[in-house]
């Protein structure tokens, strides 16, 4: 065996074990106790991974480079960035996954593919690594309310029928262009009506829906990296995209099903398009409640659900709503806080926001656990959620969200609703729990206002 044969089987072994540190990593993710030891090992071996990879390379001075511009822009982001952006961060991340293979796959058709299989595994990475990177940009515009187009609109409806011609255009590059070989550049053809689609693909897509959407694009740059790796034969690649990709997609499947819809009627019909029409209309008056009333009603219960939504996340209240619960407890009340899993604009968003605030992973509950005892809590206290505790959608068969599984503070003996204003929910349907006999709405600015009841129970 000579040298250059030593040193690969060397890579390949040190690439089973980054594989190993990955898959403990992720284990390792699934708990609140190990989550950041299981961060930083996936990160170990992603850094394992790519410096065993310039044993071989001649000049590997241009990759340690770009290493390092990249570790710097990473680093400065990661220090930077707030809490309430993470999903904005995620979704561009998932981007530049996807370009990054966009231009493996780039690279590897301009080397001249080997076979009809490399042929064909090059033309799919290049399509789902730039769907990817251009429908995680338009996520990214969506989510920090920078980019708002109607789904109705002209511009809307053409770049979804690019979307459509760029798979029509992928099939034709996959199944002809080897036998009818075209006299113009299919190729550079190919890749701009990949990026385009990739706009018509997340364009159309609401903002309630994007938990699944960001949750997909994940899955998809995980497919697109082990598709890159087996271009390039990279096994440690292969398995870190497998992951992500299968991770990502359980994930998509896991969203889909809180919301009780489809992924094909997440991304193709959404809620606009529901055949009845809701008749959840203002069916009453709302009752106000200030501050210091609040107070006197919570300083009486004795059992107390928090059900964070994205206000909590736009208000960046979730230190504040953390003190509040430590001096309920104090107070003898049980505290626990109500996690949807499609609450907020990426999966998982209130968890990290609440962890951020040191709440204990303990006192976090899912839908299904506290629903049943719903009418033993004596005050259920609802920051900026709307359409994950909108009673339409086990009340009203007419209703966009009709089917939907919400945390049913409806039944609670006692409603507080944290809002700005009376604006709906992201489905754009009303919410009849603000018309409750047993709601109060508290408006205002969330932060605010649970540091007003934070200053009361102090004095």
């Amino acid at each position: 065996m000579n040298l250059i044969e030593n040193i690969s089987a060397f890579q390949n072994i040190v690439y089973i074990a980054s594989s190993i540190l990955f898959i403990t990593g992720i284990k390792m993710l699934g708990k609140e106790d190990t989550a950041v030891k299981g961060n930083f090992l996936s990160a170990l071996a992603m850094f394992i991974a790519v410096a065993i990879t310039l044993v071989n390379i001649v000049n590997p001075l241009l990759i340690i480079i770009g290493i390092s511009i990249g570790a710097i822009v990473g680093s400065l982001i990661a220090l930077r960035v707030k809490m309430t952006s993470i999903p904005e961060m995620v979704a561009l991340f998932n981007g530049f996954g996807g370009l990054a293979t966009f231009f493996i796959a780039w690279s590897e058709f301009n080397s001249i593919p080997e076979n009809t299989f490399q042929y064909i595994l090059i033309m799919i990475t290049i399509f789902i690594g730039g769907v990817t990177f251009s429908g995680s940009i338009i996520a990214y515009g969506k989510l920090s309310e920078k980019l708002t187009i109607k789904k109705t609109s002209i511009v809307t409806k053409l770049f979804t029928t690019i979307f459509y011609i760029s798979i029509i255009y992928l099939v034709y590059s996959i199944l002809l262009t080897n036998i009818f070989v075209p006299k113009f550049d299919f190729f550079t053809i190919l890749l701009i009506l990949t990026l385009l689609g990739g706009i018509g693909f997340v364009l159309p897509i609401g903002g309630g829906d994007m938990p699944v959407v960001i949750s997909l694009l994940n899955s998809f740059s995980g497919i697109a990296a082990a598709f890159a790796g087996l271009l390039l034969l990279n096994n440690v690649l292969i398995v870190a995209g497998s992951l992500v990709g299968a991770s990502g997609l359980i994930l998509t499947i896991i969203m889909a099903k809180a919301m009780n819809r489809s992924i094909g009627n997440i991304l193709f019909v959404g809620y606009a398009t529901s055949s009845s029409v809701s008749k959840s209309e203002e069916t009453g008056e709302v009752k106000p409640i200030n501050v210091s009333d609040a107070y006197l009603i919570l300083e009486n219960a004795s059992s107390v659900l928090v059900v964070p939504g994205y206000g909590m996340a736009v208000a960046q209240a979730q230190h504040v709503v953390r003190e509040l619960g430590e001096l309920l407890e104090a107070n003898g009340t049980e505290v626990k806080y109500g996690i949807h899993p499609v609450a907020g604009r990426m999966p998982g968003h209130m968890n990290v926001l609440l962890a951020e605030a040191n709440v204990p992973y303990d006192v976090l509950v899912e839908p299904d656990d506290v629903n049943p005892s719903m009418d033993s809590i004596d005050v259920a206290i609802v920051i900026g959620a709307n359409d994950v505790v909108n009673p339409s959608a086990t009340e009203e068969p007419g209703s966009p969200i009709y089917g939907m599984p919400i945390i049913e503070v409806n039944n609670a003996r006692t409603v507080f609703v944290l809002k700005r204003s009376m604006s709906s929910g992201f489905a754009g349907v009303q919410n009849p729990l603000f018309f409750k006999e047993n709601t109060r709405m508290l408006f205002g600015d969330a932060k605010e206002s649970i540091g007003g009841l934070v200053s009361e129970f102090k004095e």
